[in-house]
């Protein structure tokens, strides 16, 4: 039996104006597969990974993302992905459990679920004495921790981590 594709794309390709940033790639992203993007800097990897996470427009192509097309379907497509991007977007003077729950209602996580779910991520990365900290008075390796735990909040099927070393102790 094969596995279903969790990521699919075909022929896809960015332009910003005569710009190329991806030239029609193709990718079948198993199920349970692990999958890194490798080249250099300017390749098109981060611009690959918007487009996954629906926040740029692509030129052309498909991409399925467990089989919902990313433009008939993106909010279903949307809630199967939690992304770590390569730079910290974050409120830095927010305590590190508040952000968690700020965050979780934006994944529409029911507020009476949010603090098990929280825990849980916490646990996860081990930041749960860091609960009550600032994220400024965090080390960019927790940062980059607590940047994961937001991701996993809702329980996505697939991660993308942007740079995942970045910052990481």
């Amino acid at each position: 039996m094969t596995q279903p594709s969790a990521i699919k794309i075909k022929d896809l390709s960015k332009f910003y104006g005569k710009l190329k940033a991806v030239d029609s790639i193709s990718l079948d992203i198993k199920e349970g597969e692990f999958f890194a993007l490798l080249g250099p800097n300017g390749a098109g990897k981060t611009t690959t990974i918007h487009i996954l996470t629906i926040l740029a427009v692509k030129t052309s192509g498909e991409v399925k993302i467990f089989g919902y097309d990313i433009q008939k379907e993106p909010t279903l497509a949307k809630q199967c992905i939690g992304l770590v991007p390569q730079e910290y977007n974050m409120d830095i003077f927010e305590i590190v459990e508040k952000f968690l729950f700020f965050n979780a209602g934006y994944y529409g996580i029911p507020r009476k679920m949010r603090q098990k779910r929280i825990d849980e991520v916490l646990k996860l990365t081990g930041l749960e004495d860091k609960r009550k900290s600032k994220i400024l008075a965090l080390s960019g390796g927790m940062k980059r921790k607590l940047m994961i735990a937001r991701a996993l909040l809702h329980k996505p099927k697939i991660l993308i981590l942007d740079e995942p070393t970045a910052g990481v102790e």
